[in-house]
């Protein structure tokens, strides 16, 4: 008997033909065209400083946002053929040309947000109040503010230019890295096996403490090798921020990522203070899970490690059941939207060669659908990755019909709905385990959760701030970064780390993200931010779910300080949140204790 859901995507009813697709040639060829008349435009208003500006930057808007809808579109069919087939070279050269196209119009925007930048007060007042762009007016004055804060727009899309193939290049260099990395493991015929950085990764979790340390092993002996090039590339990218910060007059290299993620330096302390108080409970965690392996302490390999294990596999068909029926009774609309993902084919969900490892989901805008890839194989963990999914894919579906701008939501926010669909499932799962095995493995993999978000995410934030610290000295060597990364590994743990992953700043890509400097809190905030969230559906029941979907809806037009405000009543900026946030993260920590010891 066949499926009832399929596993493999459609993204024919997005683009016919795949890489070869004839339609998708010609979407890239009309927004080059529109991205060169809009920038032609825009450089004759700067040439001619004509009258009826305020008509003209309405129509410039209006372009600049269409275009902004196609190239996301763009953007994620791309990634979307590349992670289907890691090998498929025709994707990878429309990779380079929407990359390219992407530098083109960061460079339009510049000078879009340089015309932004010279209206005058009154004028811009006026015209910002008008019907077509009230919508969008927090996403207007934010461009503006941050325009005056930067460069002049001839050179800023100056850097931008040159980044392409300097900083851009760097991330990029990063990739190839990767994807040529081997790593050699003897199975137990004792035969070599040669495995990828993604197949090779996954042994480090592996349930028998000998293969995971000896993965580990490999795993550090291979990043070593490596480690003079990534050190390098590491380097540059940070050498190319610092000097662009320096020349624009930023002092702190958490401008740029708290500006990306719209919130302030005080609600960041805030929520990390909270956490360095709640982490006594996941120390004691830790030295339980320690215990039960024998052991004085966990080494790095052994954090994820499991306890026990839920042996049960459940279907790709039942798991699609068992996550609509949870959404149901949260929400009708969000299981009817999820059982159309399901039966539309917009999940890539099959286990097969040549797929990248990981899981991600994306928004095509323009068609008002998404798209969600992952690899099932049966696990309570595939479960949750493909709820989480689901929820980045609902986010995007309420927001579908707001303009452009407005839907631009933040990473640190981007995760609030994911987690959140995680956490009804994660609970309900819990809630239903057969047996206290199974409950055990559930119960652990929650607060996995949290020992990856307060501690592992933690230490990769301690390193990057004392990273840039010392890149502005000069460069850094691998023995620094090495020290660097054991550093912060013991404080972000609290000590409770025997061997540690000196090496992680070198198989880590978040480090060597282009797009998004400090790719780590973003995490911890959606976390707990999504846990408080939780918190009020629990409360509330049923009648949160309209307040929920006004929130999610909001999370491109707003700070996150307003958000929290106007849809939950609370500060951010202050510890009491955060630190309620982290009482319920870590509430689950006694319950495993206590079932342990039975």
């Amino acid at each position: 008997m066949g499926n009832k859901f399929d596993m493999k995507w459609d993204l024919d009813a997005i683009y016919e033909g795949g890489s070869s697709s004839a339609s998708f040639a010609a979407e890239l060829a009309q927004l080059e065209q529109d991205t060169v008349n809009l920038g032609s435009d825009l450089k004759d208003s700067e040439d001619n400083a004509a009258e009826g500006l305020t008509a003209r930057v309405t129509e410039w808007t209006e372009a600049m946002q269409s275009i902004l809808l196609r190239l996301r579109q763009a953007e994620s069919f791309v990634s979307c053929l590349l992670a289907q087939d890691v090998k498929d070279s025709k994707a990878a050269v429309m990779n380079n040309r929407v990359k390219m196209l992407n530098a083109s119009f960061t460079g339009v925007l510049t000078r879009y947000d340089g015309v932004l930048r010279t209206m005058q007060g009154a004028d811009y007042e006026a015209w910002l109040n008008t019907p077509e762009m009230s919508a969008i007016a927090f996403n207007i004055n934010e461009r503006r503010e941050l325009a005056q804060d930067k460069l002049p727009p001839e050179q800023e899309a100056l850097a931008s230019d040159l980044a392409v193939d300097g900083y851009h290049a760097w991330g990029e260099l990063y990739n190839m890295i990767v994807s040529n990395a081997q790593f050699t493991i003897t199975d137990q015929q004792g035969k070599e096996q040669v495995l990828s950085a993604g197949q090779m990764h996954n042994r480090l979790s592996d349930g028998e403490r000998k293969v995971r340390a000896s993965a580990f092993d490999e795993w550090e002996r291979g990043w070593g090798g490596q480690a003079e090039l990534c050190a390098e590339a590491l380097n540059r990218i940070g050498g190319f921020r610092l000097n662009l910060y320096k020349r624009r007059g930023w002092s702190s290299v958490l401008k740029e990522p708290l500006q990306m993620n719209r919130m302030s330096q005080a609600t960041l302390d805030a929520m990390w203070s909270a956490i360095e108080e709640g982490k006594p409970e996941l120390v004691a965690y830790m030295k339980r899970k320690a215990e039960l392996f024998g052991l004085k302490q966990l080494d790095w390999h052994d954090v994820e490690a499991p306890v026990g294990s839920a042996a049960k596999t459940i279907s790709f068909d039942d798991a699609a059941a068992f996550i609509i029926d949870r959404f149901r009774a949260f929400d009708p609309k969000l299981a009817e939207f999820s059982e159309k993902a399901f039966r539309e084919g917009w999940i890539e969900a099959e286990d097969r060669p040549g797929k990248r490892p990981g899981g991600f989901c994306t928004a095509f805008p323009k068609s008002r659908q998404t798209r969600i890839f992952m690899t099932y194989s049966g696990t309570a963990s595939n479960i949750a990755t493909l709820a989480h999914e689901l929820g980045h894919a609902y986010h995007q579906h309420v927001m579908d019909d707001m303009p452009p701008l407005s839907q631009e939501y933040a990473m640190n926010v981007a995760e609030t709905a994911s987690t959140f669909a995680e956490m009804i499932v994660a609970d309900s799962a819990l809630q239903m385990a057969a047996n206290p095995e199974e409950k055990l493995a559930l119960l652990e993999d929650k607060i996995g959760r949290s020992v990856a978000f307060f501690m592992n995410i933690h230490a990769r934030f301690r390193f990057e701030t004392a990273f840039y610290e010392q890149r502005r000295q000069g460069l850094v060597s691998v023995q620094e970064l090495n020290s660097m990364m054991e550093k912060a590994q013991e404080e972000a743990f609290c000590g409770a780390l025997g061997r540690k992953h000196p090496l992680f700043w070198a198989s880590k890509l978040h480090f060597y993200l282009t797009d998004v400097p400090f790719y780590n809190f973003p995490y911890t905030f959606g976390y707990l931010f999504s846990s408080g969230v939780y918190d009020r559906a629990i409360t509330e029941g049923p009648s949160f779910a309209k307040r929920y979907v006004g929130l999610l809806r909001d999370t491109g037009r707003m700070t996150v300080e307003q958000l929290a405000e106007r849809h939950m009543g609370v500060r951010l900026d202050e510890e009491t949140f955060w630190k309620e946030a982290v009482s319920r993260a870590t509430a689950d920590i006694r319950q495993f204790i206590s079932l342990t010891e039975q």
